[in-house]
């Protein structure tokens, strides 16, 4: 499964920026609809964090404590792709954000996904 992430950049402190990541290279008999979708980061200096995760079907998501009321997840399965829309960004919140996808349909974001793709830079200016 190869996953391209887009919508990085630079923003202010207080503004919103939304991350896509498009999904393709399948296995014989999956889909895109068949895998969870996720979203981490990772900050210099720092460990890789979970920011968020939604089920197959897009009813379900989880979310990191950090962005908890700030980001959200969202898929569009006719598309192969997901999103991550990040409202009211903080200089904490840059890092180089990672879409993953995991063949556990209810994968929530507490191991490791399988699938990683390359990383796209966020950065928040105070």
């Amino acid at each position: 499964v190869q996953l391209q992430a887009s919508g990085g950049g630079l923003v202010q402190a207080g503004g919103s920026l939304r991350l896509s990541c498009a999904a393709s290279g399948f296995p014989s008999g999956f889909s895109f609809s068949s895998y969870s979708m996720g979203w981490f980061r990772q900050a210099p200096g720092k460990e890789r964090e979970f920011v968020a995760a939604v089920i197959w079907s897009g009813t379900r998501r989880s979310y990191g404590d950090s962005v908890k009321g700030r980001f959200s997840i969202s898929r569009d399965n006719a598309k192969d792709t997901v999103f991550l829309q990040m409202n009211t960004l903080k200089p904490e919140d840059t890092a180089v954000y990672y879409c993953a996808a995991d063949p556990n349909p209810y994968y929530e974001g507490t191991l490791s996904p399988t699938y990683w793709g390359k990383g796209t830079q966020v950065t928040v200016s105070s």
